[in-house]
């Protein structure tokens, strides 16, 4: 199964539920959304940022509206809140009943869209982000430099780790910078972590991925723990998380080509 299309299986079971409330909008379709004139039906609907925290305030009282704007699709407002810290996606219909947090998907295009906003919205700037520490693939030279949080007990990350691999082997010049981040869920990734990133081995890194044992961390560290509070203080909070040299954040596994494309699109 491809890349894209675990991805679909695993949005559609995560959000039964709003695709539940999307049916129950679909007459309200025609009715608040869309124009037989083909009219930007936004110009006859306002949705406000008191009326957006009113909504949302049944939910979270903490939650912060940031801006309002039309969504890909008609009849929905695309609602940026601040949530911990972090920007957020929100779904507001036209009648102003119902909240979708559900991602949107354009299945010909085999796009997420949603996500895509959210890597422009969370950009960050990579000058921040020290590589000292990093474990390289590739040639540390190379004109574009992705940015990868791993945790070296992470199953998606060590799918990820082979697409990489494929990448170096399509662009040389492309490089990434791994940085160790493990997960607390993930009880001997830390000590893994250590080590790999005291003998900056990408074998070690290798030979964690396939689950085999790896010697005791050398060294104390300390890039470990920092990494783990910048990954926070970036708004990461899992693995693996690609970062762009436009600062873009995407979460999560992606095949080769879908990577460079994504790299490309800047």
């Amino acid at each position: 199964m491809s890349a894209y299309l675990l991805e679909v299986n695993l949005i559609l079971n995560k959000t039964l539920f709003f695709l539940l409330a999307a049916f129950m909008l679909f007459p309200l379709s025609y009715a608040h959304g869309f124009s037989t004139k083909g009219e930007d039906c936004a110009k006859c609907h306002i949705l406000t940022k008191d009326e957006a925290t009113e909504i949302l305030k049944n939910l979270n009282p903490d939650l912060k509206v940031l801006d309002i704007q039309s969504s890909p699709v008609k009849s929905l407002w695309e609602v940026t809140i601040n949530a911990g810290g972090q920007k957020v996606l929100a779904y507001i219909d036209f009648s102003k009943h119902y909240l979708i947090t559900g991602e949107i998907l354009e299945p010909k295009a085999k796009k997420n869209l949603t996500r895509d906003r959210l890597a422009e919205l969370n950009k960050v700037d990579v000058s921040t982000i020290p590589l000292d520490d990093a474990i390289v693939m590739g040639d540390k030279n190379a004109p574009y430099k992705v940015i990868i949080f791993s945790d070296p007990e992470c199953p998606y990350c060590a799918k990820l780790h082979q697409e990489l691999k494929k990448v170096i082997e399509k662009r040389k010049d492309i490089v990434f910078f791994i940085k160790m981040f493990p997960l607390p869920i993930h009880k001997g990734s830390y000590d893994k972590a250590k080590a790999i990133v005291c003998e900056k081995s990408l074998a070690l890194l290798d030979d964690a991925f396939e689950k085999k044992d790896i010697p005791a961390a050398k060294c104390p560290a300390p890039a470990v723990d920092e990494n783990m509070k910048l990954a926070s203080k970036l708004g990461i909070n899992g693995t693996p998380a690609i970062i762009f040299p436009d600062g873009r954040i995407i979460p999560g596994y992606m095949e080769a080509d879908a990577l460079i494309k994504a790299l490309e699109n800047k």
